[in-house]
């Protein structure tokens, strides 16, 4: 059997879910587009996009999760986004002071966002 899939969200579970929304707005651009909440209130679900592709992250907040950070093992998994005016970009993330690692020579450097998972940034080709 050949399976033809497509992508359509990647999950991330967050503490403080307006405290992400904002940084995921301001940092990238990423609105949110979509919400679901349990009638109990035990989590909200809001979906992010970003107006050009399909593509959408999920941000995860669960009301029972302890008050503790989530366990991230060595983050190894990111998420990777593109931008334009690239240099622009990068200066305003280093202002905003998200910048956690740059690689000059591959071109490339992360951001991380207020849960600590880390997000690459590459320039449009």
């Amino acid at each position: 059997m050949q399976i033809k899939s497509r992508f359509d969200h990647f999950n991330i579970n967050v503490q403080d879910l307006d405290r992400s929304l904002a940084f995921y707005d301001r940092a990238l651009g990423l609105k949110e587009i979509k919400r679901k909440e349990a009638a109990d209130g035990r989590y909200i679900l809001a979906y992010l996009g970003d107006g050009e592709t399909g593509f959408r992250l999920e941000l995860t907040w669960l009301r029972d999760h302890a008050a503790t950070p989530y366990e991230l093992g060595e983050n190894e998994s990111h998420l990777c986004v593109r931008v334009g005016d690239y240099d622009a970009v990068r200066e305003y993330h280093r202002q905003m002071g998200c910048i956690c690692y740059e690689n000059h020579e591959m071109g490339l450097y992360f951001i991380a966002d207020p849960d600590d998972y880390w997000i690459e940034v590459l320039p449009v080709k």
